[in-house]
């Protein structure tokens, strides 16, 4: 059981602290650990530990997690391990950045796992089976992701994103819910 949470924000107003209040509020699905990842210009700001929110959390590191898209994940561990490498979010560079946070189980986790290192080339750096959902949705969005450009950088289209995400539920097994947040899609014109 964990508790995750995503939010965008509109008028330039930054969300780590709703994602802080929305995780506090979500502390009783997950007491192992915490993350909070924002975008902020087009970075990723990212902060996780073993603990309680409040716990995690200091001054110093809400005013680096400025950004006005975010995801966050409190940790009750289900699979792996109880580390702080298996806190959430999760992120990959390829393609575009993409970070997520997930709840759930994946029954072929065992299988995934061995398709991405071997006809994927993957490599998982923890037993978690929130990084092979990750992997997978990437791998699903590099085979979608469209050549189409803004201002000379390539990016995701929404068709792409809904192609990528029914073919993972096809290939995954189990029971999930999860947040991404990611580089490549991007909102053109909307206020």
């Amino acid at each position: 059981m964990c508790g995750i949470i995503g939010i965008v924000g509109r008028n330039n107003v930054h969300v780590n602290q709703l994602i802080y209040d929305g995780l506090t509020v979500l502390q009783h699905r997950g007491q192992d650990a915490a993350g909070i990842m924002t975008d902020f210009d087009g970075q990723f700001r990212l902060r996780k530990s073993k603990g309680l929110v409040s716990d995690i959390f200091y001054t110093r590191h809400m005013r680096r997690l400025q950004g006005h898209i975010g995801i966050g994940h409190v940790r009750y561990p289900t699979a792996g391990s109880s580390s702080r490498s298996e806190a959430q979010p999760f992120y990959v560079n390829s393609p575009y950045g993409l970070g997520l946070a997930h709840n759930g189980n994946l029954t072929n986790a065992s299988e995934l796992q061995i398709q991405l290192t071997d006809n994927h080339h993957r490599h998982m750096n923890t037993t978690s089976d929130s990084e092979l959902l990750l992997n997978m949705l990437a791998v699903e969005l590099a085979s979608h992701s469209s050549n189409l450009s803004i201002e000379g950088a390539p990016h995701l289209d929404i068709e792409s994103v809904f192609g990528a995400v029914s073919n993972l539920h096809k290939r995954v097994k189990g029971s999930y819910a999860c947040v991404s947040i990611n580089f490549g899609l991007r909102s053109v014109g909307i206020p």
